[in-house]
């Protein structure tokens, strides 16, 4: 019995301790407003379109180099990378860094509740532009 109440107190203190954390993720306010740092280059949303760079819509469910009509450099179509929010965090942090070559001209974001932010504000878009 006792090394049951040590271990829920245990989880219970993890949770306490990654709760700030969790909230940070999730505020959605804050990475709309992160995003600014990307609009010159990117749009998301209904009715989105390439232009400088492509579209954002559906970022975590596609592969980096697939969004038709846009001509991404052969670094970032031959990257290998699969969008989620672990793989988005590390390139958005040093972009050229991660893809040498690429056209995205960005210094990058390095604050990581930034980055958390602007993940959660890219991850309620669908493909097609809709919030989830």
């Amino acid at each position: 019995m006792k090394i049951h109440f040590v271990a829920a107190c245990a989880s219970l203190a993890l949770f306490a301790v990654a709760l700030p954390g969790l909230a940070a993720a999730q505020d959605i306010e804050a990475g709309q407003k992160s995003f600014n740092k990307c609009r010159a280059c990117h749009q998301i949303g209904e009715g989105a379109k390439n232009v400088t760079g492509p579209h954002l819509n559906g970022l975590f469910s596609r592969k980096a180099g697939e969004v038709p009509g846009y001509a991404y450099s052969a670094a970032n179509k031959n990257s290998g990378i699969a969008w989620s929010p672990e793989s988005f965090a590390n390139y958005i942090k040093d972009p050229r860094g991660v893809i040498p070559n690429t056209k995205m001209v960005f210094p990058g974001i390095k604050n990581e509740t930034e980055i958390a932010n602007l993940t959660a504000f890219l991850a309620q878009y669908t493909p097609d532009g809709k919030k989830k």
